[in-house]
């Protein structure tokens, strides 16, 4: 009877000790989980941050292209429609209210001026956004104070209408198309003057 009330007592040490070992491991075990999950999230910070720079390289790329692409006709586009411009001239940026405030195309003569956003998809939004700086563009630039100052919107795509807005608001609306560029405004249609 004894020697099994020692085996009885040698195994249940033994599960005791099995049982520490068990949970030491599962101590373990976990602390290496948070190590890793920690060294993930890093990475995938890591990653998320290379893929928002490259996607801002990219889409920085691209409206160059769109604004260079929408510049090469300009001229002449206009010219078509009576605003006879000779100069056209990208990015003009300015601090206002301390705010950046940017315009994409300036389309100018000595007293006629054009200013131009591209979006390669146009939103009613960005009508609205452009109608607003349109409507502080001669405080933003007083350079511009004495001029008649028209507003274009040039877009590869159109959402919701957003197009059909800028002509009824008296914005030349410019599409472009690859190729080329073409005002798609009615022959008789007026713009606002700003």
């Amino acid at each position: 009877m004894e020697s099994a009330n020692l085996n009885f007592e040698k195994i249940w040490l033994l599960f005791q000790e099995t049982s520490k070992q068990i949970q030491e491991s599962d101590k373990k075990f976990q602390r290496q989980l948070e190590e890793s999950d920690k060294k993930l999230q890093k990475h995938l910070k890591e990653t998320d941050k290379k893929i928002r720079s490259l996607e801002k390289l990219f889409t920085g790329q691209w409206g160059k292209l769109m604004e260079s692409l929408v510049e090469g006709d300009l001229i002449p586009l206009l010219n078509a429609r009576g605003i006879f411009v000779n100069q056209t001239s990208q990015r003009l940026k300015k601090i206002f209210n301390n705010q950046d405030f940017e315009i994409d195309i300036v389309a100018k003569n000595g007293k006629e001026v054009v200013f131009v956003e591209v979006k390669t998809t146009l939103t009613p939004d960005d009508v609205k956004d452009f109608l607003n700086k349109l409507q502080i563009i001669k405080t933003v630039f007083p350079e511009y104070a004495d001029n008649i100052v028209y507003g274009a919107i040039a877009y590869l795509r159109s959402e919701s209408d957003a197009h059909l807005r800028a002509i009824r608001k008296g914005l030349f609306v410019i599409r472009a198309t690859g190729k080329s560029a073409s005002i798609i405004n009615s022959e008789d249609f007026r713009p606002t003057h700003f």
